[in-house]
């Protein structure tokens, strides 16, 4: 059973039914023992880091969190949930889950390229190392994101794709057994669903 971690916010159920949908059993939950018997873990979310972080500390997600990794299992955060991998974000004070070295950078609107900030709509993948959730998906493939800050990993050797808005930002990480993407699969159409194919594979 796939667990799809309840932070109380983000569009939970797209990401339930996707998977759903390609077959992997799934279950949108906070409970940490369901989370602890999981065979793989989904940290969506949509919203500020904050607010996001201190829910999993105040519900002691975190801690059951850390022990699923500990144990190897397949873990993939999904745009704020990718963030909140990393140790600190500019948006907020709060920790991280700090499982990757690096932090996460708001885009300036006020930049030669004049970006809008939030960085909203499809763009494409730069395919830079494999990773085996990008197993069969061709670099410059497009998918769906919705953002205003990114990640900067400290060890560039985690980045496994990067997207270009005024700069080239990573857009999927990958180290162990975990995994993250700044954009969302599940709004991204056949590219995003063999994403969570293949995360779903992992998790068996």
């Amino acid at each position: 059973m796939i667990i799809i971690i309840d932070c109380g916010i983000g569009n939970l159920r797209s990401i339930h039914k996707a998977l759903q949908k390609l077959g992997f059993p799934a279950e949108v939950s906070k409970d940490k023992k369901a989370i602890s018997k999981a065979s793989g873990l989904v940290l969506p979310g949509v919203g500020a880091f904050d607010a996001a972080m201190k829910d999993l500390r105040n519900t002691s997600i975190e801690t059951a969190i850390d022990q699923a990794v500990a144990m190897k299992k397949p873990m993939l955060g999904i745009c704020l949930g990718l963030q909140q991998l990393f140790l600190s974000s500019e948006e907020g004070k709060e920790k991280g889950l700090d499982l990757l070295a690096g932090t996460s950078k708001r885009f300036k609107s006020a930049s030669p390229f004049n970006l809008k900030v939030p960085h909203m709509g499809w763009n494409r993948l730069k395919i830079k190392r494999p990773c085996p959730i990008l197993e069969g998906i061709e670099s410059g493939s497009m998918v769906y994101f919705v953002h205003s800050y990114y990640v900067v990993p400290e060890d560039e050797t985690t980045v496994s794709a990067e997207t270009d808005y005024g700069i080239d930002f990573a857009s999927v990480v990958h180290k162990d057994n975990i995994y993250g993407v700044q954009f969302h699969p599940e709004k991204s159409g056949d590219t995003g669903l063999k994403i969570l194919k293949n995360f779903g594979r992992l998790c068996k």
